[in-house]
């Protein structure tokens, strides 16, 4: 069932008095199955359309239809319960995961033998990977990533980025993914959404055809697609989405 996302209106109301407009008259249908990236400036409203779409803000006016009951989200942070070890964040999420599927969602996400590490045990590259892990061990019908590897060195986002663009492929989902890095959106995404600044309009839409695998050696080609669209912060900058 495709995702029919309509938001008529979305405000935050400011310290200082006043209201700060995100969304106004905004529509956007994700076909089932497809994995769709949000492109956008920091504050354009990325991570509020993905709480929204998640059901963890509903203080907007509009609907959300076709969300399945199975949802996976990676937040900007880690976000592990600090006082479970790895594999208690994982049967957290998913209750009916039993000793086989545990160690083999640990390994899918080069966790062996981390299973018993605190949170504070864990580098941040481990902790997002954990976070990663969590997200899958539901069995997601829906996966929503808000700048899965925000503030690692580029190496190591290289890394995880491959590993998720493998696990993406070999399971069957819908899966928004909200960046402000061209390379991620162009690596990880059957298609492109690129938004504007609040009050959130899109600007345009980009299908990528060329199968994830081939995509490095086509890279250049594909940000060259792009140009018409991508004005906004450089690819590999780093910046969070700070607005939400």
């Amino acid at each position: 069932m495709a995702l029919e996302i309509g938001i008529a209106r979305k405000a935050y109301r400011l310290a200082g008095g006043g209201n700060r407009l995100v969304f106004d008259q905004f529509a956007l249908d994700v076909a089932e199955g497809a994995i769709v990236a949000l492109l956008g400036p920091s504050g354009c409203g990325k991570s509020s359309l993905l709480r929204i779409v998640a059901g963890l803000d509903r203080d907007f006016s509009g609907a959300v239809k076709g969300a399945p009951r199975r949802i996976g989200m990676v937040f900007q942070e880690p976000r592990l319960l600090p006082w479970r070890n790895v594999a208690d964040n994982l049967r957290l999420a998913a209750p009916g995961l039993d000793d086989p599927g545990l160690q083999a969602l640990l390994a899918a996400f080069e966790l062996d033998g981390r299973g018993a590490d605190y949170p504070g045990q864990l580098s941040l590259g481990l902790a997002r990977r954990a976070a990663l892990a969590r997200a899958f061990a539901v069995e997601p019908e829906l996966l929503l990533l808000d700048e899965p590897f925000a503030s690692l060195d580029r190496a190591l986002h290289l890394r995880l980025r491959a590993l998720l663009a493998r696990r993406i492929g070999a399971k069957k989902m819908t899966a928004l993914i909200a960046t402000h890095d061209l390379d991620d959106a162009l690596m990880l995404a059957d298609e492109i959404i690129f938004l504007d600044r609040a009050p959130t309009r899109i600007k345009g839409r980009l299908p990528i055809a060329a199968p994830r695998g081939a995509r490095d050696e086509n890279l250049t080609k594909l940000r060259a697609s792009a140009e018409i669209y991508y004005v906004i912060d450089a690819p590999g900058s780093g910046n969070p989405d700070s607005a939400s």
